[in-house]
């Protein structure tokens, strides 16, 4: 019979969820006698924004240093599209694909913008200086990486400043500089650290469309620490929350944003 469906088929469902790229699996880190970091366990899919809050000491920032490799977790595993990255170090991260910002600006301050950018592309040089004579290639890659990085700037929209020097310029441009060194890598992943910490209101409003946008253009998975709570409920598609080195909850923002633990975690225990 016409626009009837076989009984053999079953209903479509949909597309099956997406493997995760990132995945956290009871991280526990120690420093001494103290662990800041208690069996923490949370995922990034492919093309989502994840954010890890909570109050401070929560231990966001320590686990960003345990997937960055900054720091050696005493228990757990850390798996990035089928690696595992606490068997990589730190210099290896950039050409698995993981590139990261952090909370205090880390650019040279007496380097031009399109320089301290093209610091963020040295995994993708494949030369030395003296590898053929005269330094043939190394002008040919040395042109491409300029290319790559000056595109990165556009994206972000601060080409117009890209030959000078990084001292000087506004703390909302410096942001995107850095941002631009870590999309010119190429990652999958891009970790950011408080991206809009010292932000004005206007600027972090333009910094969640970027984000997204971001995400959007170049097919990136973020995972960002961030304190700005309204920035993190409009644009992220998960959100962990860390309290005292334990996960506390995770889910969508809609699903959290009421939960008491959440408010307790922030505000303390009602008395």
């Amino acid at each position: 019979m016409s626009g009837v469906r076989p009984p053999s088929l079953p209903p479509s469902t949909g597309p099956a969820p997406a493997e995760p790229l990132l995945t956290v699996r009871d991280l526990t880190v120690k420093f001494g006698g103290v662990t800041a970091l208690d069996g923490v366990s949370f995922q990034v899919r492919p093309g989502e924004i994840c954010a890890l809050i909570g109050p401070n000491g929560a231990g966001k920032t320590t686990a960003f240093n345990s997937i960055s490799r900054l720091v050696s977790p005493s228990a757990g595993s850390i798996g990035f599209d089928g690696t595992d990255l606490l068997r990589a170090r730190a210099g290896d991260l950039s050409a698995l694909g993981i590139a990261r910002t952090f909370q205090n600006l880390a650019l040279w301050p007496g380097l031009t913008v399109i320089e301290n950018v093209m610091v963020g592309a040295h995994c993708l040089g494949r030369t030395g200086l003296l590898s053929t004579p005269f330094g043939v290639r190394v002008r040919s890659e040395r042109r491409e990486l300029t290319a790559r990085a000056y595109a990165a700037l556009a994206a972000l929209g601060v080409e117009d400043v890209a030959f000078q020097p990084c001292q000087g310029l506004p703390f909302g441009t410096l942001r995107r500089v850095e941002l631009a060194r870590a999309l010119v890598s190429r990652p999958r992943l891009l970790m950011l650290d408080e991206p809009a910490a010292g932000m004005t209101h206007g600027d972090v409003r333009d910094l969640g469309a970027l984000l997204v946008s971001l995400r959007d253009t170049f097919g990136l998975s973020l995972l960002l620490v961030e304190h700005h709570m309204a920035l993190v409920m409009d644009i992220a598609d998960q959100v962990a929350v860390l309290d005292s080195g334990r996960g506390l909850l995770s889910g969508p923002p809609d699903e959290i944003r009421d939960d008491p633990r959440l408010v307790e975690a922030y505000l303390g225990a009602p008395r």
